[in-house]
């Protein structure tokens, strides 16, 4: 079967620990799995780019890897997931009157309220990543999904801007074009991750998205089926293993693996005779009690560090449906009771929707953010085809009937 370069849509997440590369094709309006690569990151710290060389061999590593299991692939571009500290998103409010008397609302209308809701002050180096409708108010009329074609005298929008680190989303990119993948689309990554694990009725009763990464927690919140809040928490896997070796005076590898065998998150799940013989280099008995006590205090520092941002962005009681967690830092044993007690209200972890012919080990909360931003390029790109096709249709209307 020939391959065309336009239905093949590729996502690259370049994470602390793994780089991950999933390419899936668009057949009539379907995804349908191709290949991916999963390799060991490189040149990275904190969730940057600190070395630009071993992260271009990394990411090259990956597509090489995805093309092969791919069989005759060939990835030439690529959407990538953004997140980490870097990325915060802010509401605003904009509008016009449309005139002194009411008249049908435009394409062009929503265009200008919204250019008007973005043009507030940010630090020079802030990068718009997204630009996503909250409601739109027609002559103080609230809760308007789509305004386009109603009759008005005045036309406001609440955006939600979701930003980035301009130069760390340009090491990104620049990382991706010297490895020989041009960037077609970034994705804040919560989003990425939502795309792929929410349902609607989650969106709609309010919900918050927790993507726990290697080294930073991403959290959108999402109510009446739009984005209200997004954030990045600073605490992520990584600091749960460290916080091990430090404590119990091991290597960080032996940490990780005793986190992910024997980890708990809730002391009291954890019988006291429990013990673990370990060789660290020599010998050595440790009660399992000893592991839960560090990582329960971890646990609760990053679900205060959640309800304050919650808190801070006025949406912590919007969550009618819970919490959702994903990524691998949401696989540790007794982090939902944690989040459960913290944030007082339901939750649960979350794998991507499995697409077409995709692998059953993808279908796994650390491939969240990679298969969402598929599908979150697939939605995008289906909408604005949408709306070419609304303006040409419009188009031709007007040159028939003016004949």
């Amino acid at each position: 079967m020939s391959q065309k370069t336009n239905q093949l849509i590729v996502a690259l997440d370049i994470g602390s620990m793994y780089t991950r590369v999933v390419a899936a094709e668009l057949i009539e309006n379907s995804l349908r799995y191709r290949g991916h690569g999963v390799v060991d990151s490189a040149g990275m710290r904190k969730g940057l780019i600190s070395e630009l060389p071993p992260a271009i061999k990394a990411v090259r590593a990956a597509v090489v890897e995805a093309e092969r299991s791919g069989r005759n692939l060939n990835i030439s571009d690529c959407a990538v997931g953004v997140g980490g500290p870097h990325t915060w998103g802010l509401n605003t409010t904009g509008g016009f009157d449309l005139g002194s008397r009411m008249r049908e609302i435009t394409r062009d209308d929503v265009r200008n309220a919204v250019d008007r809701a973005r043009s507030v002050e940010r630090p020079p180096d802030r990068e718009i990543l997204h630009l996503l409708h909250r409601q739109f108010i027609l002559d103080e009329q609230p809760g308007i999904f789509d305004p386009v074609g109603m009759v008005g005298a005045r036309l406001e929008v609440d955006l939600h801007i979701a930003t980035c680190s301009g130069s760390a989303l340009q090491s990104t990119v620049t990382c991706a074009n010297r490895s020989g993948v041009k960037v077609s689309d970034a994705v804040l990554e919560s989003l990425a991750a939502a795309e792929g694990t929410l349902s609607a009725d989650e969106r709609e009763l309010g919900v918050c998205l927790l993507d726990i990464g290697a080294h930073s927690t991403e959290l959108a919140v999402f109510y009446e089926g739009a984005v209200v809040h997004t954030a990045s928490i600073p605490i992520g896997g990584m600091h749960f293993t460290n916080d091990l070796a430090v404590g119990m005076s091991m290597s960080t590898a032996l940490a990780e693996e005793l986190k992910r065998v024997y980890g708990n998150a809730v002391v009291t799940d954890v019988p006291l005779h429990l013990e673990l013989e370990i060789a660290n280099p020599e010998p050595q008995i440790i009660r399992q009690r000893a592991l839960a006590e560090i990582l329960e205090a971890r646990a609760v520092e990053l679900m205060r560090f959640v309800r304050r941002s919650l808190q801070d962005g006025g949406v912590a009681e919007a969550l009618g449906a819970g919490c959702v967690l994903t990524g691998g830092g949401a696989l540790l044993t007794g982090m939902l009771d944690v989040t459960e007690s913290q944030l007082r209200v339901p939750a649960r972890v979350a794998s991507p929707v499995r697409i077409s012919h995709m692998p059953s080990d993808l279908v796994h909360p650390s491939f969240a953010v990679a298969i969402g931003t598929l599908l979150y390029v697939q939605r995008t790109r289906a909408t604005r085809a949408a709306e070419r096709q609304s303006v040409r249709s419009r188009l031709k209307n007007m040159f028939t009937s003016s004949f």
